[in-house]
């Protein structure tokens, strides 16, 4: 995996990286980490590591590396050295403007244009007399004749006419590698034998390749994965779900369920499972068995393989996972926690069947732990809108302080017997107290619920809301 350190790690770079992963795993091969940071105007430490933080979060850990170019210019100087003396490239001395001048004079006379090899024409008189001047010079592969070709795991044969590629620049006038030049030489020297990347890479294989035949080398497997399309089917955006991995981290998404589900995006175990560990992909990883069409991200469909993950959890395991978020709200404090364990343990018991991120345990739980909550407009409009709801919560708050024991089936109990006894559907005693203990009309079981509360908490939740229905009419 080899990403560059200009921005975070998005969705995108995440699944090649999880491909490369699970495909070094399933043939017991190394899977190598390097770091492309040879455009230093773009890469700062700061994305270095955030790149490597988000990599440690989805469990996958590299087996070399990671590797700087940065700190091997002197290995890619050695390289280029070699294709000089087999005039297999040569030395360029245009600078960059005189290159932007005919680009422009191309644009103006409404034709395509590559370099046009002004210094291979060079005599040797020349070429020596610019060197003693010390004039900057970069070094240019020289393209053969002929086709490029090379077989494709994904996409197959693909070829391409060299006439359409220019002499690329290899090293840079102040002595960097340029991309393709340092991704062949450190391929070589890391004895990579797949290169795993995203299809927008092609229009480079076919520069490195030539780079491998210019020094002799074999040139590696090449697959190349289809890009992530949003659900419009328009390039993946910062509000289709281009954002870095670690926002999923925050949003409260889990690693398991994030890594599965990116490795579904154009690729399938061929027996319709959705939910795999990491072991079952490693196991079943091939690259035969990439699909070619460009997959869609679906944010909801996320969401439903995280939530599926959620419920798959014991609790004692989600809690640890939930608490960061109660805390990070303000809702609670670790010690807090350490009073009261086995309750938070009934808290997210509770709430895991509703719950699709780790956030949501914090915004769908919040009136666990606020008195102070807000009541639902519309739910005010249709159950606090009489007297009557007053007097019957009134006096459900009374049957439920006789309670000698607070337990969800007893609670149940009091609150059928006090529907039959109004002639009133239980359901609407329910709605009624529901909006009174939580602000909202939709929750876990609400028994349940009211017990994990307690009677003390309940009933003075109970005759608070009686006391806004007073004020209110």
């Amino acid at each position: 995996m080899a990403p560059s350190p200009s921005g975070f790690l998005h969705v995108g770079t995440a699944r090649t990286t999880i491909y490369n992963y699970l495909f070094a795993r399933h043939h017991q091969g190394k899977f190598i980490l390097r770091i492309e940071d040879t455009d230093v105007s773009r890469s700062s430490q700061q994305m270095i590591d955030a790149i490597l933080e988000s990599i440690r979060w989805l469990g996958l850990d590299w087996d070399e590396g990671p590797y700087y170019q940065s700190q091997r210019t002197k290995l890619y100087q050695e390289y280029a050295q070699k294709l000089l003396e087999t005039k297999k490239a040569y030395f360029c001395f245009c600078t960059p403007q005189m290159l932007e001048e005919k680009r422009e004079q191309a644009v103006k006379s409404k034709g395509d244009w590559k370099y046009d090899r002004t210094c291979l024409a060079l005599s040797d008189e020349e070429k020596g007399e610019k060197i003693r001047q010390g004039v900057p010079k970069a070094i240019r592969l020289l393209v053969p004749e002929g086709e490029t070709v090379f077989s494709d795991i994904v996409y197959g044969e693909l070829k391409k006419d060299n006439k359409e590629l220019e002499d690329l620049i290899l090293l840079r006038s102040d002595g960097t590698p340029t991309y393709n030049f340092a991704c062949v030489v450190d391929d070589v020297e890391m004895k990579i034998s797949h290169v795993i990347r995203g299809n927008d890479h092609i229009a480079n294989t076919y520069k490195q390749v030539l780079i491998y035949k210019a020094l002799g080398l074999t040139v590696p497997h090449f697959a190349h994965i289809p890009l992530i399309l949003a659900k419009d089917r328009s390039k993946m955006s910062k509000r289709h779900g281009a954002v870095s991995i670690m926002e999923y981290r925050e949003e409260g998404f889990l690693r398991e369920a994030l890594v599965n589900y990116i490795t579904l995006l154009g690729w399938s175990p061929k027996d319709d499972r959705e939910m795999l560990s990491m072991e079952q992909m490693v196991e079943l990883f091939s690259l035969e068995g990439v699909n070619p069409a460009n997959p869609i991200f679906d944010k909801e469909k996320l969401e439903w393989m995280n939530g599926e993950y959620i419920r798959s959890y014991d609790n004692e395991k989600l809690l640890d996972l939930v608490l960061p978020f109660l805390i990070k709200e303000n809702l609670i404090t670790e010690e807090t926690v350490s009073q009261k364990r086995e309750w938070f343990l009934k808290f997210v018991s509770l709430l895991k069947e509703r719950c699709k991120t780790l956030k949501e345990f914090a915004e769908k739980g919040k009136y666990f732990f606020a008195f102070d909550y807000q009541y639902e407009s519309t739910a005010v409009s249709k159950h606090f809108n009489s007297t009557e709801a007053a007097e019957r919560l009134n006096t459900f708050a009374d049957r439920l302080s006789s309670l000698d024991e607070f337990k969800k089936e007893k609670i149940e109990a009091a609150l059928r017997t006090l529907a039959d006894e109004l002639k009133i559907k239980p359901a609407s005693l329910i709605h009624l107290v529901r909006l009174a203990t939580t602000g909202t009309t939709a929750g876990p079981p609400l028994f349940d619920l009211l017990e994990l509360l307690g009677q003390e908490e309940v009933i003075k939740r109970i005759k608070r809301a009686v006391e806004f229905i007073q004020t209110k009419s």
